[in-house]
């Protein structure tokens, strides 16, 4: 089937172009073009003016529509896809929090499978965890959090593929051994739930660590012992260059002043946009996986109020918030929400800009950021239309 998006303002990795159309044939994009004439045989969407842009890629996300990926099962899996699909994220990397090993194996099990679908939006497994320092625990469950030990990571790498990342605090004992093996796989090692300075990031980053979870959040910023003052994990991140981050950019985890800075430091190149959501998320369901949990003031926390704990947001909310409350550019917000995961995580061949032979993931946006439309591998995502 060939279908014609036309009389759009299109985002292409060369920038904007205005009156453009898009061509999709199966799943795949075929002609990204400047020309609108209608093509013999084509089935014409008119997006009427509207932003065609690619789809998010959400490389880190815990649940939505009332179902998390802790749960281990196809149906949570597909209720929690299905969900953040219709707001726009058309590429997901399923997160688990901290788990036991049966947790790990039993999601592991199930990503596989749905991997294998074709047409599938589940690119991969993010384990958050559980190799984390206590004391930055936030809203991980704190009895699964322990040392890394190469007796289990081991045979856990060895038996599932679908892994793709795996986060870790970087002081801890056995750290700099565990990024060493996971980025020798091929894995994206992050650095998560830290009391790190610039010794412990900087030794993290020669062991393979190139990336940091959900940035300013679990991880200490500069800061005072006694009379002397010290580096945060934040601002040793700042200072390598090539380290990426993630932002939960909902504008509560970090204030859009911050999100700002992120954008103006580490640019659009090395940050990444992430929702962080929990199974709350886009549904009208007022618990978490985690019955620690408590949703208030349009995010999630724990009950002491001691942490936040995750977020309800949304691809779209992600990409509104940029633009709305932090004054950034769309085309770069957008960049944030979908070619940069794209990169980080490897997939930027297939998945990430609308461009010639690569998937057919589309995203159609007013002139308010309210998100009208949805193309998956191609597919006319129904239940996400507003355009017509």
């Amino acid at each position: 089937m060939l279908i014609q998006l036309i009389n759009g303002r299109i985002l292409t990795p060369q920038g904007w172009l205005d009156n453009g159309s898009v061509l999709i044939r199966d799943n795949k994009i075929l002609e990204v073009t400047n020309c609108d004439l209608a093509i013999i045989g084509a089935t014409l969407v008119d997006v009427k003016g509207m932003y065609i842009l690619p789809g998010g890629i959400d490389m880190h996300v815990h649940g939505g529509g009332g179902a998390d990926f802790m749960e281990g099962t196809e149906d949570a899996f597909r209720t929690a896809v299905k969900t953040h699909l219709l707001h726009g994220t058309t590429g997901i990397f399923p997160t688990l929090s901290s788990s036991t090993v049966p947790m790990i194996n039993k999601a592991a099990e199930t990503c596989t499978r749905l991997m294998a679908e074709p047409g599938s939006t589940v690119l991969g497994l993010h384990l958050e965890g559980h190799y984390l320092n206590p004391a930055m625990a936030g809203g991980q469950m704190p009895e699964n959090i322990k040392l890394p030990d190469p007796n289990e990571y081991i045979p856990i790498l060895e038996r599932w593929n679908c892994i793709k990342r795996w986060d870790a605090a970087p002081e801890m004992a056995g750290a700099i051994e565990f990024g060493k093996y996971i980025s020798s796989k091929g894995l994206l090692a992050s650095v998560a739930h830290t009391q790190a300075e610039f010794e412990d990031i900087h030794a993290a980053y020669a062991a393979g660590y190139t990336h940091a979870t959900h940035f300013y959040n679990a991880m200490p910023g500069f800061h005072k012992r006694r009379e002397y003052k010290y580096e945060g994990t934040v601002e040793s991140i700042y200072l390598i260059d090539n380290m990426t981050v993630e932002v939960i950019a909902d504008g509560i985890h970090v204030p859009p002043t911050i999100l700002k800075l992120i954008y103006k430091i580490k640019g659009v190149e090395r940050t990444a946009l992430i929702t962080d959501a929990l199974a709350c998320a886009a549904s009208d369901s007022t618990e978490a996986f985690d019955p620690r949990v408590i949703i208030e003031d349009g995010v999630c926390k724990l009950a002491d109020h001691s942490a936040l704990a995750g977020s309800i947001a949304t691809m779209d909310r992600l990409i509104r918030t940029m633009v709305q409350q932090a004054s950034v550019p769309l085309a770069d917000a957008v960049r944030m929400a979908s070619e940069t995961p794209a990169r980080i995580m490897g997939v930027y061949d297939r998945k990430g800009s609308l461009e010639r032979g690569k998937d057919a993931d589309i995203i159609i946006m007013d002139e308010n950021l309210q998100l009208r439309a949805v193309w998956s591998m191609g597919r006319f995502v129904e239940e996400a239309n507003t355009l017509y």
